[in-house]
């Protein structure tokens, strides 16, 4: 028969004793969490400043000391942007070629690297880091073959000669690589097993597993030609077909006075990227995190 013990539990000396590092951490978390606020003050000051510049007169926006709540708020000014320069030809032409872009360095740069990941042929290590290698060369270097090409194939003051030269990137290939080698070799094995092509396996098993880097991708390459200054600016002369910004710029040299006006134009350049990238960022911290694994 069993007896109940009516003695008091013992208590472990490691549990009562008070832990001496976790004083430590939490300074040390406290400090972290206090350099991480000043630095995110630090980076959104610009922009704040930029976006309270753009509702101020034109001789408020440089005034010292600044002037950190615009009195009047000049609310005409995202009127008058649409009125003095052709905004709506510029974001249109800017949005056409960053969808099309991204669609096709998405298209590509997976394709392409579920053969680099998921099949084996000759040469396949060495192509891929000659593939990847073209990373480190800068741009400027290949710029003037690539003008000459493009003049070659009529493609000059068109919007083709952007998505010719960027319906491909080295960058997209190596992300959707490294994420793809963190999928199970097995699946694809037992759908080759099944009679599955590797186009079937590409787009029915591997693409639908591949949504945080494909989503990574998409937010990086679509930030990039959003931006993208240099290339527009050599191959897009019909002001017809400018991109945003060479737009802004050519407000720059045509309002010259126009500060507000400038601001204007510059967050209502600014505003798409920051809505992309507020919806992807949960998915992209995950693709960045999860490109590095191997499963």
């Amino acid at each position: 028969m069993a007896t109940l013990s009516l003695d008091p539990p013992q208590l472990r000396l490691d549990e009562t004793r008070p832990d001496p590092n976790r004083a430590r951490r939490i300074i040390g978390r406290t400090i972290l969490y206090v350099v991480l606020g000043i630095a995110s003050v630090a980076i959104m000051l610009p922009f704040v400043w930029m976006i309270i510049a753009s509702l101020k007169t034109n001789n408020q926006v440089f005034a010292v000391p600044i002037q950190w709540v615009p009195d009047p708020v000049v609310w005409s000014n995202y009127l008058d942007i649409w009125t003095k320069a052709n905004m709506s030809t510029w974001l249109r032409n800017t949005l056409v070629l960053a969808v099309s872009v991204t669609f096709l360095q998405v298209l590509t740069g997976s394709f392409a690297a579920y053969g680099f990941a998921k099949t084996r042929f000759p040469g396949r290590d060495v192509l891929f880091l000659a593939y990847i290698g073209t990373i480190a060369v800068p741009w400027q270097a290949y710029m003037i073959p690539q003008f000459i090409i493009m003049s070659k194939l009529g493609l000059n003051n068109t919007l083709w000669a952007i998505l010719a030269l960027q319906a491909f990137g080295a960058f997209g290939v190596f992300l959707m690589k490294q994420y793809y080698e963190s999928i199970p070799d097995e699946l694809s094995e037992a759908a080759r097993i099944d009679g599955l092509s590797e186009y079937g396996i590409w787009r029915r098993i591997v693409l639908p597993l591949s949504g945080p880097a494909i989503a990574t991708l998409v937010l990086l390459t679509f930030v990039n030609t959003w931006n993208d200054y240099l290339g527009p600016l050599i191959y897009l002369r019909d002001p017809d077909i400018w991109t945003i910004q060479i737009g802004l710029k050519s407000l720059v040299s045509q309002y010259n006075a126009e500060y507000a006006l400038i601001m204007t134009g510059s967050v209502l350049s600014v505003l798409p990227i920051a809505i992309i990238f507020l919806a992807g960022q949960r998915f992209f911290v995950q693709g960045i995190a999860t490109s590095g694994m191997k499963g």
